[in-house]
């Protein structure tokens, strides 16, 4: 990796300049995406602990690496200018926090906006900007998310809702920030008028959420939760066999003829029942129930391994549900190059995914690991045109603190 203070050209997003304000995953995951396609990252923490993130113990180590970290009490009347500053050339302004806080402290969009024209700001947060006052102001996590937006009463048995781990509400939001931040950047490029982007986190499970909603909004049809299996298909879910579990997705005329006669069902192939060129064997179908059983007692025959072969090479969707430790001795991860490791601050040797997706001619990389807490500080100010007298003024106020100045690593 380079000396922890230059970083090197790389990437799509090489140029771009992204400062953000969040903590733990929505937003600040969004930055990390950035930053390893090549965007210059700086990360604002608070003046009292930093980021909640770093009580973890590996995966802060994933999602700050290429980033570089400020203590900057924001809130603060020298903090504000300080803000302005760090943002005057930047391209995206990312923050998070319980809907328009921002506003509320006297940070609104046109006044960063007077600072910057061409600024895309993201707020992002639970419930969104504007709405019921009530709800807009409530704190929200990925699990109360995905309980409002009704995605999680999809998901579960039909006794028990489950919500989807690990924190899909955090990650989709971090996706979202990332298409529409970079789409509102393509505009503001091409006319030097900024945008600022409303993200609430309920909206995005919302339209994450909406296969099934869409039946129900126009007919009124609502399909139980299925648990391992599909809300209104035979032969889709997750299936016990005879030495673990394996992922079936059955869909398709030759498919459907060759499960059948797997499982000892192919002479309803062609009948009134089960017409030839059926695509979908539905569930309210007459032997729905009798081709379900047919085929749990078929793969408790079989082994995962026999059951994923045969299925595949009948152009079935099949595959093994893998544990980690599968995972990471599969060969087609190996191949693929989808793990890397890198070395912490402290000079720790620390495993996790690549960087994904993988562009070809202008990839991604990691050129420096997550930052200790406040440790660009003074750099990010000195960039920012701060004398040192002027930051040692702001250290003695507590308006932003120094960490332990980078090291080569």
């Amino acid at each position: 990796m380079a000396n922890a203070t230059t970083m090197p050209a790389f990437g799509n997003l090489q140029g771009v300049k992204v400062v953000y304000s969040a903590m733990e995953i929505a937003a600040p995951v969004a930055a990390e995406l950035l930053a390893e396609w090549g965007a210059d990252v700086t990360w604002i923490e608070n003046t009292f602990y930093g980021d909640s993130m770093r009580d973890t113990t590996y995966v802060k180590e994933l999602e700050r690496r290429n980033q570089r970290s400020i203590q900057l009490n924001v809130f603060s009347e020298e903090g504000r200018e300080v803000l302005f500053n760090l943002v005057k050339d930047a391209d995206i302004f990312i923050e998070s926090s319980k809907g328009p806080a921002y506003a509320k402290r006297g940070i609104t969009d046109e006044l960063l906006w007077e600072h910057n024209p061409s600024l895309v700001i993201v707020h992002v947060s639970g419930f969104g900007q504007y709405g019921v006052e009530s709800r807009v102001n409530r704190a929200a996590y990925d699990l109360t998310v995905q309980a409002y937006s009704g995605y999680l009463s999809q998901n579960g048995t039909p006794e028990q809702p489950m919500a989807a781990a690990p924190y899909l509400g955090d990650y989709a939001t971090s996706l979202m920030v990332v298409g529409s931040s970079l789409a509102a950047l393509n505009k503001a490029k091409e006319t030097g008028v900024g945008e600022s982007i409303d993200v609430a986190m309920h909206e995005v499970m919302l339209r994450i959420g909406a296969y099934y909603m869409m039946d129900f909004l126009n007919e009124g049809i609502k399909y139980p939760r299925a648990g391992a299996r599909h809300q209104n298909l035979c032969g889709i879910g997750e299936y016990k066999c005879k030495d673990g579990f394996i992922g079936i997705c059955l869909y398709g005329a030759p498919q459907n003829k060759a499960i059948l006669e797997r499982i000892g069902l192919g002479h309803l192939w062609g009948t009134e029942e089960i017409p030839e060129g059926t695509t979908g064997l539905w569930l309210d179908g007459p032997k729905a129930q009798l081709i379900e059983q047919k085929l749990e007692e078929y793969l408790l025959t079989k082994t995962v391994a026999e059951v994923e072969e045969d299925f595949s090479n009948c152009k079935i969707a099949a595959n093994a549900v893998l544990e980690f430790e599968d995972i990471i001795n599969e060969p087609h991860y190996a191949a693929r190059e989808d793990f890397i490791e890198w070395e912490t601050i402290e000079g720790k040797t620390v495993k996790g995914p690549n960087i994904f997706p993988k562009f070809k001619k202008n990839p991604g990389q990691v050129w420096r690991p997550m930052p200790s807490l406040g440790m660009d500080t003074v750099d990010i100010l000195t960039k920012a045109g701060y004398s040192t007298e002027q930051i040692e003024e702001l250290c003695e106020k507590g308006i932003v603190k120094a960490g332990k100045s980078p090291v080569t690593v």
